[in-house]
């Protein structure tokens, strides 16, 4: 099916003043141009998941490259390790975009979530004014109250052999007695000076438009791309004493050192080894 706009209808289902929906033409204005990569834009009231529905319009050859999906509210929303996303309507950003890189080597398709990332916090700093840190490999992090908390994540599916669904979930007005779970945040309670969904959608695409274009044009290389210097400068678990639970139940407890060429976490371990991790659910652990 095609999704259908529902911002362009006569919708008076929603009733939160502080939450209005978003404008779907105007942002077909201001972000669709001749030789850009946005190709087209839905703004849906209500679906499943964002990458679901953009995953299946590609399988059906009814999605271009620069394809994005925007819903109001997501009922199956998903993050890593299929993991439940939920959030009251209107109250943040929840879309996903389809990527071709096709001149890309396959193999450095990995840096896509970690882009993404870079991405998105960049479009978010200059969009609402508030600092956003990256938690490897697809967290995104404000300061709340003095505490890191996760207001977004990123998910990457493949889209058939030649495409990309980069799903993103960015909580933007929830409040503090909307939060699924303690160590959750939004941009709201991390002190945006707006938090027009509007203008910070826009953001954040114009902010992944310039990124991807430019690792495209370094045929995907991050150090050449500058991709991967700025995913470190950004990355909240570098120097921080971390562990990652691993595939088949094995964990690695040590300090997060780098971010190497394949996009994988490297975690000196009390041992002297250096790991690299290139899957897995990392903890920040408190000093001790």
């Amino acid at each position: 099916m095609t999704p259908q706009d529902a911002s362009d209808a006569n919708d008076s289902r929603w009733s939160d003043l502080d939450r209005p929906p978003l404008n779907g033409a105007a942002l077909r204005r201001a972000l669709m141009r001749e030789g850009g990569l946005w190709s087209g834009l839905d703004v849906v009231q209500r679906t499943g998941s964002t990458n679901s529905d953009l995953v299946a319009l590609a399988a059906a050859g009814k999605a271009a490259e620069g394809a994005v999906v925007v819903a109001e509210e997501q009922s199956a929303g998903r993050g890593r390790l299929d993991r439940q996303w939920t959030a009251p309507a209107r109250s943040g950003l929840f879309f996903s975009v389809l990527l071709r890189p096709s001149e890309v080597p396959v193999a450095r398709w990995g840096w896509l979530p970690l882009l993404t990332g870079v991405a998105v916090a960049t479009g978010l700093a200059r969009a609402a004014g508030v600092d956003t840190a990256l938690k490897w490999p697809n967290d995104l992090l404000v300061t709340v109250d003095g505490e890191e908390r996760k207001t977004g994540g990123i998910l990457a599916e493949r889209a058939g052999d030649g495409g990309v669904v980069v799903g993103v979930g960015i909580n933007v007005t929830l409040r503090a007695d909307e939060l699924p779970v303690p160590q959750a945040g939004s941009l709201a309670l991390a002190g945006a000076v707006s938090t027009d969904r509007d203008p910070l959608l826009r953001g954040v695409l114009r902010s992944l438009e310039q990124w991807y274009a430019k690792w495209r044009a370094a045929d995907g290389d991050p150090a050449l791309s500058g991709l991967q210097e700025a995913y470190a400068a950004g990355c909240a678990t570098l120097g921080r004493t971390v562990r990652a639970q691993l595939p088949g139940d094995r964990s690695v407890v040590g300090e997060a050192v780098a971010i190497d060429g394949d996009g994988r976490l490297v975690i000196a371990t009390g041992e002297g080894v250096q790991e690299p991790v290139g899957a897995g659910d990392i903890v920040h652990l408190r000093p001790a």
